[in-house]
């Protein structure tokens, strides 16, 4: 943490906090009520001053002193910096970042100064995304710099060749619909080859082995019900009086990008790449193609605001802690209501950006994925001996496994964006984050256990060619909740970004408890801000465990 940053944080007391309240006389002088008088006199802004204070208290000792952030020692471990984020800087032929880039890069990021920032080289045109973000303060909710995740897998660990088996089984797997997947010998044979990976993979699996049902699905609650994809991709969207069908503009099948090396290093340079080729026909998301490329231009916080809108249109319960829940003449609206929840989603998610910023590109500067397969590459066909985990070459030289399905002789990751991963670090993942966020947002307002079909949704799932809904007919149709639906549009944006492989399935699942953690931290924060007599809202983590907040 820089310097500056500490001193600010330790210098910040309360008699510095109540110094800086102003008495505020009325300007009027007319008979109110004693709450329009306490409004207009400095009682109203000492209290408001308290709460601030108060809150700002709490923060500090809940923060750990001395707080640690791990990291996985990849950067310390490797002075080439093979393990490390570096897209955007200058590039050596063979792959690896400048040396001198790379340290001022770290420069930057150990003084926190602007000017420092503006001082790193670059490779091309692109430009590195707001690592400034990750020192930006907030007034309300955790400090970002105090919430953790734990280290990501080790560049050379058998973890991270297990994710990296999963992001190359993914590419393969783009324009396969999900609801073929049974039938489909890529995806058999990619649930067998992630099965070999036993516990150092951390997918889903059902009976210790991954299956065709549980490919590329979350692990929290719900994940593992119904059709791939949430039912809130595909029930219609009351927007005010626009009702909006959720079709999509997606790509064209067949078309994905850097698969020579020499377009990869030109990208891990900065150069720009030509535009994406569009399916001109709207379609009904149906596989990883498809959602690939609604999480690659979503407005952040926009998947959870169609959840918003599908279930205020569907008049789902609000959660039973809601003060006017069985109120006898009043209704929420600016508190409690539903400008309150509709405003906190877009709230909510810029906080959950800085706090993930400053994990990216202060304590982790994780590769991506794309920057992995391509030391693979060159360790299996271009002699370069990196420290990548035998696992994944084994699966190379396995007709069985990853070689009877890549191209002979390549094994960089197919991409579904020209432009490969975006210009900032892979851990933690910001649209996970938000994921995490917004949905445990969501989670506290409404009542998770109300059955879809309950108030009138009836789950659907795309036909094949996207074209249409038909009815989803399976065994637990019936069964689909709305907390379970929440927490796997929440796992479909964050893998859906593992599908166009940018990022990891760590990235996603560690990202979405940081996003959580960010919200239960302003619910908290918010709630004594509040005049109504409220007990909390009582909502299901991630990890399954109920919380009242």
């Amino acid at each position: 943490m820089p310097s500056n940053r500490r001193a600010f944080l330790s210098g910040v007391g309360a008699a510095t906090v109540a110094a800086s309240v102003i008495s505020v006389e009325p300007l009027l002088q007319t008979e109110r009520s004693a709450v329009q008088a306490a409004s207009g006199s400095n009682q109203r802004a000492n209290q408001c001053a308290k709460l601030r204070r108060d809150a700002a208290t709490a923060g500090l000792q809940t923060t750990p002193q001395n707080l640690q952030h791990p990291d996985n020692n990849d950067e310390e471990l490797y002075p080439d910096k093979l393990g490390s984020y570096s897209k955007g800087l200058p590039h050596n032929n063979d792959g690896t970042v400048v040396a001198s880039a790379y340290a001022a890069l770290v420069q930057a990021i150990n003084s926190g100064r602007p000017a420092d920032f503006d001082a790193v080289p670059l490779g091309g045109t692109t430009r590195l995304t707001n690592p400034q973000s990750g020192l930006a303060f907030d007034m309300q909710g955790p400090d970002g710099h105090a919430l953790v995740q734990p280290p990501a897998p080790a560049f050379a660990s058998r973890a991270q060749a297990a994710e990296i088996s999963e992001n190359y089984w993914m590419s393969l797997l783009r324009d396969v619909p999900y609801a073929q997947y049974s039938g489909n010998p890529i995806a058999n044979a990619a649930a067998a080859d992630l099965s070999l990976y036993g516990a150092d993979f951390g997918g889903g699996k059902s009976g210790g082995s991954v299956t065709t049902a549980t490919l590329f699905r979350g692990l929290t609650p719900g994940d593992l019900m119904g059709p791939y994809l949430s039912q809130f991709f595909y029930q219609d969207c009351n927007f005010g009086a626009n009702k909006i069908e959720q079709k999509i503009t997606t790509t064209l099948p067949g078309v994905n990008y850097m698969t020579d090396f020499d377009t990869w290093l030109a990208v891990q340079r900065g150069v720009t790449q030509p535009p994406d080729a569009f399916d001109p026909v709207p379609r009904y998301m149906r596989n990883g193609r498809d959602i690939g490329q609604w999480v690659h231009i979503d407005v952040l916080f926009q998947a959870y605001f169609q959840a918003f809108l599908v279930l205020a249109g569907a008049g789902a319960p609000f959660d039973d802690g809601n003060p006017y829940t069985g109120s006898p003449n009043q209704i929420g609206f600016g508190t409690f209501g539903g400008p309150h929840i509709a405003t906190l989603l877009c709230e909510v998610s810029t906080r959950a950006l800085k706090a993930v910023w400053f994990q990216k590109w202060f304590v982790h500067r994780r590769l991506r994925p794309e920057v992995q397969a391509a030391r693979v590459h060159r360790t299996l066909f271009d002699g370069a001996n990196y420290p990548v985990h035998p696992e994944i070459l084994n699966s190379f030289s396995d007709n069985n496994r990853l070689k009877g399905f890549m191209p002979a002789g390549n094994a960089l990751l197919p991409m579904a964006f020209p432009e490969g991963s975006p210009t900032h670090p892979a851990y933690g993942a910001g649209h996970a984050t938000v994921a995490g966020a917004c949905v445990t947002i969501l989670k506290a307002w409404f009542k998770e256990t109300t059955r879809l079909v309950d108030i009138g949704l009836a789950p659907v799932q795309p036909a094949d060619d996207g074209l249409n809904l038909v009815p989803y007919a399976g065994s637990d149709a019936g069964d689909l909740t709305v907390g379970g639906e929440l927490n796997k549009i929440a796992s479909n944006v964050a893998l859906g970004r593992d599908t166009a492989g940018v990022h990891w399935r760590s990235d996603a699942t560690e990202s979405l408890k940081l996003g959580e953690q960010v919200a239960i931290g302003i619910l908290q924060d918010q709630r004594s801000c509040y005049n109504e007599v409220f007990n909390g809202f009582s909502l299901t983590k991630f990890d399954g465990t109920t919380i009242t907040v």
